[in-house]
Formats: C-alpha cells, sequence, structure tokens
C-alpha cells in the first residue's frame, strides 16, 4: 500500500505558498522569487534587455525550487490568480521526472491564509471520495 502525500500550492509570479496535506497535519512552507519590484527597477536602469534576462533567469530559479519541493508528492494542486501556475505546470509535465505526479491547476482569487488552507483541505478531500 503506498501513502498518498498532497501537496497544496498558492502561488504568483513572486511568492510560492506549500501546504503539505497529510491526515490533519499541514505544514506550511513559503518560497519566494528572487525577481523582486527593486531588482526589476535596478536592472531597468541598466537596460531593458538585461532586465528581461534577470526576470526570466530568478523565475527559471524559483520554479526549479518549486519543482524540487514538488519531487516527492504523489499528488499536487496549483492554484492561484496568475499564470504563473500555469507556466510552473507546463515546466513540470516536460520534465520525465514529474510523470507520475498527479497535478491538477486551478484558477482562483487572492485568498488569506486560512482561505487557502481550506481550498487546498477541501480538494483533496474531493480528490478521495
Amino acid at each position: 500500500m503506498t501513502i498518498t502525500k498532497n501537496l497544496g500550492i498558492w502561488m504568483d509570479h513572486s511568492t510560492a505558498r506549500l501546504m503539505e496535506s497529510t491526515d490533519d497535519i499541514k505544514v506550511t512552507k513559503t518560497i519566494e522569487s528572487k525577481f523582486t519590484h527593486a531588482s526589476k527597477e535596478e536592472s531597468l536602469g541598466k537596460s531593458e534587455h538585461v532586465m528581461h534576462n534577470k526576470e526570466q533567469h530568478q523565475q527559471a530559479e524559483y520554479y526549479k525550487k518549486l519543482g524540487e519541493s514538488i519531487r516527492n508528492y504523489t499528488s499536487v494542486l496549483l492554484f492561484g490568480p496568475t499564470t504563473a501556475k500555469d507556466e510552473l505546470y507546463n515546466i513540470l509535465r516536460s520534465d520525465h521526472n514529474f510523470k507520475k505526479i498527479k497535478i491538477d491547476v486551478k484558477q482562483t482569487d487572492k485568498m488569506t491564509d486560512n482561505q487557502q488552507q481550506a481550498f487546498v483541505n477541501e480538494h483533496f478531500a474531493n480528490a478521495i471520495s
């Protein structure tokens, strides 16, 4: 018998909140992109080309960190108000290391921490029943 490990990730392009759901134990971790408004302003001052390169590099690092966090789960829910979740989903689907992980993607509005946790709990409760 395999143990299902569920992970919910509320994310936008700058922050991801990871919520593990295993037998009523909730663990929350936050991963942030290094590409902040301040670094955007700094690199834009040099040139727009430099800014876009820096943004792409730091966004790729952000998605890589998220991928490393997802690797040990059997079921993952990506949700949030921006296209970041879709971008991450496409990256994960193109990597054979994530083929056995069930990944769902849901569009949501901005949510409080409690709303995010309730959304994750409801999603995985419905997936079981």
